[in-house]
């Protein structure tokens, strides 16, 4: 008969793998401890939690959870697009709730380049327009695609960490929303880091991870 005073040893290993479980499911934006707490640059007569100072919440007004995004982003550039963020550096009221949005902008064949979000999955619908959207996978699943094209009203998924686009295959403006599942996302563009680090990657390493010669990668690396 087994002392009840006794562990088992596989009790002990469930017991760890549980805890550990827990710290992988608490391991982005934790729950807001109270009703909300708004970040507030001045840490004078604020209390610290979640990586933001709280402002008083006797002095937060309805302000602080509120910003316009009506006016659209202008797409002029190199790719078509403009990304106008709403995380918890624009919206203070976002602190600690775990959410955050943006609006993006395409001129006609516009472009949002592949890029990752480090902390966070994106919903995205789309509000005028046609889009191409697809995302790659990781290495260990071979790097597939999935892709979609989506008109007014479809949403799709890309998930957290993922190389993800938005191409507008249409001949007219495209206007998406996408909401994003941290108070502070992140976004790593795919070229921009990889060309136009700072201070630049060495060459030699990107002629080799690319096969290419140093002389596209000089082009390239001027670009950004």
């Amino acid at each position: 008969m087994m002392n009840s005073k006794v562990v088992p040893k596989y009790a002990l290993l469930t017991v760890a793998l549980l805890a550990f479980a827990c710290s992988l499911a608490f391991a982005y934006d934790p729950s807001p401890l109270q009703d909300f707490c708004v970040a507030i640059d001045n840490p004078a007569s604020a209390v610290f939690v979640n990586g933001k100072f709280c402002k008083d919440p006797k002095l937060v007004t309805a302000d602080d959870f509120f910003r316009s995004v009506n006016i659209p982003g202008n797409p002029t550039n190199k790719v078509g697009s403009n990304v106008t963020a709403v995380t918890v550096e624009q919206l203070p009221g976002l602190n600690t709730l775990g959410i955050s949005l943006a609006r993006i902008d395409f001129a006609p064949r516009g472009l949002n380049p592949p890029h990752t979000h480090p902390r966070a999955t994106e919903f995205l619908v789309v509000i005028e327009g046609t889009l191409h959207v697809g995302f790659v996978t990781s290495n260990a699943d071979g790097n597939r695609l999935f892709t979609k094209v989506l008109n007014k009203g479809d949403v799709f998924v890309f998930p957290i960490g993922l190389i993800h686009f938005q191409l507008n295959v249409g001949n007219t403006k495209a206007v998406a929303f996408a909401g994003l599942s941290s108070q502070n996302p992140g976004v790593i563009t795919i070229a921009n880091a990889v060309f136009g680090s700072n201070p630049p990657i060495n060459q030699d390493v990107l002629t080799k991870a690319f096969q290419v010669d140093k002389n596209l990668v000089n082009y390239l690396q001027q670009q950004f």
